[in-house]
């Protein structure tokens, strides 16, 4: 038998094809992990399911914090019983500020806040202590004037009168002026040259005047008021009390004459000269049914005023005051505050004859016009 001869490279050749044959065979997989590409190693890493590492036992929280925590639901719960044992109970309003902190709330240094139906005080922070009143005592002015003219009268302008520092409304002393004009300009623009002219047309002189001006105070109850001009400009000797400008507006009120005039916004005199009115709760507080303002550097700023909201009715008064609209408006609703948890409390409307019983709130502790 003749054996075939073969070359060197072709045997060696035959023999590695054998053995990976062989390879193949016993080890499948090996062929489909050298073919598998990277994509495909970075999917089957993403299937392989995540570790859970745990960082702590559940509500496992710090003493400071579970503290705090049960506060939370303490008072929560609480508020959540209470709704549900009374659900028709009706909201509360919340006590007043106590008197001696609210007295730190406002700038003035004398207030009150009196019922203007039965004149009992509601609160007052230093009401008798004497004071310059400035303009406000221009509200004694505008009734004598009311009371004693008949408002067509013509009133001359002496040299002394034109003469009055600001607020004034610039009267010429060779001119006469319709009586109810000046009486305008006293009450809304705070006219001091007005308020001389006609100080002088009814009693001849400012000093005569001003007597009688103190008369009416005490007429009215206002033992603390001593007028010594007819404008409030600071004199010697002049003086009143947060209480007695309270006392005085209030009965002045009652003049249906006078208060018509005060709740005027402006007002055009015959002669055409345009009055605007000063008092700025006109249009800044609800329910001002008028007011007078003052101010000099002695009286800083001083104001009363008379306000209503329903059946209520207030009289607000402040003395030495720097942020006096400020004073004003936190007066009013406190004072209308404790009006409607007095007459919530006794479940009876306040009536003029009744009025509202006084409020145990006292405490010892004036812009331009």
């Amino acid at each position: 038998m003749t054996r075939l001869k073969l070359p060197g490279c072709i045997f060696f050749t035959i023999l590695i094809l054998l053995l990976t044959f062989s390879l193949s065979i016993h080890c499948p997989d090996a062929g489909a992990q050298t073919s598998t590409s990277p994509k495909q190693l970075k999917s089957k890493k993403k299937r392989s399911p995540p570790k859970i590492i745990t960082l702590g036992k559940y509500n496992d929280i710090s003493r400071v914090k579970r503290k705090v925590t049960e506060k939370k639901l303490s008072s929560t719960s609480n508020k959540t019983v209470a709704a549900s044992s009374n659900p028709k109970k009706k909201t509360v309003d919340k006590a007043p500020v106590p008197a001696n902190s609210f007295n730190k709330l406002i700038s003035a240094k004398s207030a009150i806040i009196i019922d203007a139906r039965s004149g009992e005080t509601l609160f007052a922070k230093a009401p008798d202590n004497p004071r310059q009143p400035a303009s406000t005592i221009k509200i004694l002015t505008g009734m004598i004037a009311l009371k004693s003219l008949t408002g067509n009268e013509q009133v001359p302008v002496s040299s002394w009168a034109a003469g009055q520092p600001r607020s004034k409304v610039d009267l010429n002393p060779k001119k006469q002026y319709q009586a109810h004009d000046l009486i305008n300009a006293v009450l809304l623009a705070s006219a001091n040259d007005a308020s001389v002219a006609l100080a002088e047309k009814i009693a001849g002189s400012e000093s005569s005047f001003a007597n009688l001006m103190t008369e009416k105070a005490r007429q009215w109850g206002a033992q603390n008021t001593v007028c010594k001009t007819a404008t409030g400009l600071t004199a010697k000797g002049q003086t009143s009390t947060a209480r007695d400008l309270a006392v005085i507006f209030r009965h002045a009120m009652e003049e249906p004459a006078f208060a018509e005039r005060m709740k005027q916004v402006k007002v055009k005199t015959t002669y055409g000269t345009l009055l605007r009115n000063h008092n700025k709760a006109l249009w800044q507080v609800e329910g001002t049914q008028g007011g007078k303002t003052g101010f000099t550097n002695a009286a800083r700023q001083t104001y009363v005023g008379k306000f209503k909201r329903g059946d209520c009715e207030i009289v607000v008064a402040v003395m030495g005051s720097e942020t006096m609209w400020n004073d004003v408006k936190k007066l009013v609703q406190r004072g209308f505050a404790l009006q409607n948890r007095s007459s919530t409390a006794s479940g009876n409307r306040i009536d003029e004859e009744q009025g509202l019983p006084a409020l145990a709130l006292a405490s010892d502790a004036g812009q331009r016009n």
